[in-house]
C-alpha cells in the first residue's frame, strides 16, 4: 500500500494576487458585493476578466481606477 501524499496548500495574501475574486475584491476595498458586481456587469470594463461567467477584477489596475476616483473627489470637496 503507498503513502498518500499531503500536499500543503498554500495561502497568498490578497495584495499580491494579480487577480480577484468578488468576495476577495469586496475584502481588499471595503466596497459591497453588490456595488463590485454593478460596477463591474458590463463586457468592456477596464478592470474585469472574465472566466466563462465568472468575474475576476485586475487588483492592480482597480487599485489604479479607485484611488484616480478618490483623489478626484477629495479635490472637489
Amino acid at each position: 500500500m503507498s503513502n498518500p501524499v499531503k500536499k500543503e496548500r498554500l495561502e497568498v495574501p490578497i495584495w499580491h494576487k494579480p487577480y480577484l475574486t468578488i468576495d476577495e475584491a469586496t475584502a481588499y476595498t471595503g466596497i459591497g458585493r453588490e456595488k463590485l458586481r454593478e460596477m463591474t456587469r458590463f463586457a468592456d470594463c477596464p478592470f474585469v476578466l472574465w472566466v466563462g461567467k465568472r468575474r475576476m477584477i485586475k487588483r492592480e489596475l482597480f487599485d489604479a481606477v479607485s484611488y484616480t476616483h478618490l483623489r478626484a473627489h477629495e479635490t472637489t470637496l
